[in-house]
């Protein structure tokens, strides 16, 4: 991957890590609620996890063969579980979301804690 799209794929992480944690936050009526409620149930009530990546997805214009392949270019190196067999279109949709969700939980909950630890 070349540096100019890892940099591309770094700011749509981070944009949407901003954009999911004030709505889970928001949602959940505070961030302690927040982070319990991602870690206990990702796709529970106020969280909706899938459906989340999925508007971003179709916001940023990656829900296609080649949005789907520009992400797993970026997570190339991380593991994701067995797939059931179908299109290669829609087999690459799913393993894009399923990376991308993990980044995204991952650096939400970086981003909760921090803002429980400091009272943000």
């Amino acid at each position: 991957m070349e540096l100019y799209q890892r940099q591309q794929f770094d700011l749509l992480v981070m944009m949407a890590v901003d954009r999911f944690v004030e709505r889970i936050v928001q949602r959940c009526a505070g961030a302690e609620t927040a982070l319990a409620r991602l870690r206990s149930e990702p796709q529970g009530e106020g969280i909706w996890l899938d459906q989340f990546v999925a508007a971003m997805f179709q916001d940023v214009l990656l829900d296609n063969p080649a949005g789907a392949c520009f992400v797993l270019q970026a997570v190339a190196g991380r593991t994701l579980p067995a797939l059931p067999a179908g299109k290669i279109e829609d087999t690459l949709q799913i393993m894009a979301r399923r990376a991308f969700a993990d980044i995204l939980v991952m650096r939400s909950e970086e981003v909760l804690e921090r803002m429980i630890s400091y009272g943000e």
